[in-house]
């Protein structure tokens, strides 16, 4: 494929995880106008969870599609599935309506990642890979970013119909660059025996059940129900494992879970994002209740670690001819230990910038350890297994952000619940105002001071428990250093 053909492919997936992340951000801004308009507040929060559970579904259905029938008819195909989602979400009349087209949009967005790592991993090489995936990874950095500000704007100057309906001229855009820019040779892609759609239907319930689990965790605690979906899960993924092992053509090939190398990574993988995830939701939430930062600039210190994310990308591109890939990922998970225990020693008066220098140090890191996973992962596998093998582990970064959200929102409320025994002054209701930006100037200023402890408190516990979540990613790299040395 000539350079031009590259430069334009390579567009076409920087566009299209642009438009993927900032949708899933985006309609935060909005809620409050589409709440306004379509009288749904009981089951707003589906608008958000349903987008994300179906997207993480259909992760690894995707990757086995690509392995079977081409990167480009596939991609093109969950493009196209995301469009309909979009437009529907613009004409939607009812909430319940909303949901349903927020499903179909998160079915076609499952494949957008997934498979621009794939193509990505086709088109260049182990070195190049890391500074093309940098500036791809970049773009949900950068889209955490500006979504606020679009949101805002769609919805101050045109309507909040738009917020989806901007997604069809775009992603139009997409699939006609990928049509006549992308060539593949489609006889290297092997369609062996009938799709393994017993496997995928239990996969697919399992994930249902097991992110759903997490999901009412989050929102309400532990509860008998949370145990039987578990358990449910837990039987559902035991049942898929003896079918992928009988089947011509599984879904997920044995031999993946089987690969200690490909396990370790994955995990480390899962370690990693469920940390990003902290990072993203609780710095702005620490900016604005204790520094009374805007919810802009709140979202602005976030910056640093978009931008050096990529640095960090770059590293990896010269670290791959003369480091292991276990050496490069010890470097990054190292650097997100040492940020975590930094997080864990701020003071409750934490200036502005120190957010953003450490912000560096975070974006580095994450730079190193996301994109050495996926290309050592891709590395580890046949050219048949590529597109299974990086959907594997995306499904593995979804697992960790959607885990630890539900662990980071328990340990913040069984946090504060205790601090606020100390205050029996302090309300739930003057908690909730304080963590409302439009609502914190009404608080009294006799109990501002003991709110302020409760919610630092909160945050210190939060990370804790990400030093001991990367604490884990350091002790499993160790541990396979170990053995490669042993061997």
């Amino acid at each position: 494929m000539t350079k031009q053909r590259k430069l334009v492919v390579t567009t076409a997936l920087f566009i299209a995880t642009f438009m993927s992340a900032i949708e899933g951000t985006i309609v935060t801004t909005a809620m409050p106008t589409i709440i306004a308009s379509l009288d749904g507040l009981a089951i707003m929060n589906w608008v958000f969870s349903i987008y994300l559970l179906m997207s993480a579904i259909m992760t690894p259905i995707y990757g086995k599609l690509a392995d079977r029938q081409g990167r480009k008819t596939v991609f093109i195909i969950g493009i196209s599935i995301f469009i309909i989602g979009s437009t529907l979400c613009g004409f939607s009349q009812s909430m319940e309506f909303l949901i349903v087209s927020r499903a179909i949009q998160g079915i076609g967005a499952g494949s957008i990642l997934p498979l621009s790592l794939t193509i990505i991993a086709d088109l260049y090489t182990a070195e190049e890979r890391a500074n093309i995936m940098g500036l791809n990874n970049a773009a949900w950095g950068i889209a955490s970013i500006v979504a606020p500000l679009i949101g805002g704007m769609i919805v101050q100057y045109m309507s909040w119909h738009w917020i989806f309906l901007i997604n069809v001229p775009i992603g139009i855009i997409v699939i006609l660059m990928m049509i006549f820019g992308f060539q593949e040779d489609k006889s290297q892609y092997h369609s062996t025996g009938k799709l393994d759609w017993k496997g995928s239907l239990l996969l697919m319930t399992f994930l249902l059940l097991f992110l759903y689990a997490f999901q009412i965790f989050g929102e309400q605690g532990f509860s008998f129900s949370i145990v039987v979906l578990l358990v449910a899960s837990a039987l559902l993924f035991w049942l898929f494992l003896r079918v992928e092992k009988k089947v011509e053509d599984p879904i997920i090939a044995p031999r993946l879970f089987g690969s200690k190398i490909v396990l370790i990574i994955n995990c480390v993988t899962f370690c990693v994002s469920g940390f990003l995830t902290g990072v993203e939701v609780y710095t702005p939430m620490w900016l604005q209740t204790l520094n009374g930062t805007s919810a802009t600039l709140s979202g602005m210190a976030l910056a640093p670690m978009s931008i050096f994310w990529m640095v960090g990308s770059f590293l990896v591109g010269k670290l791959l001819v003369k480091r292991s890939v276990n050496q490069i990922l010890m470097i990054g998970s190292s650097l997100l230990f040492v940020a975590t225990i930094i997080y864990s020693i701020y003071p409750l008066a934490t200036p502005y910038l120190i957010f953003c220098a450490t912000g560096i140090l975070l974006g580095i890191g994450f730079g190193m350890s996301m994109t050495t996973s996926t290309v050592a992962v891709q590395e580890s596998v046949e050219l048949d297994l590529v597109g299974s093998a990086t959907s594997l582990n995306t499904l593995f970064r979804t697992l960790g952000q959607s885990v630890m959200v539900a662990v980071y929102g328990t340990v913040l409320n069984m946090s504060m619940n205790h601090t606020m025994k100390q205050y029996p002054q302090i309300q739930k209701q003057d908690l909730n105002e304080f963590m409302n930006v439009q609502t914190a100037h009404n608080i009294p200023e006799n109990i501002l001071h003991p709110l302020r402890t409760i919610m630092y408190s909160g945050l210190h516990h939060i990370f804790f428990v990400s030093i001991v979540i990367m604490a884990i990613s350091l002790l499993l790299l160790f541990l396979w250093q170990r053995k490669k040395k042993s061997i």
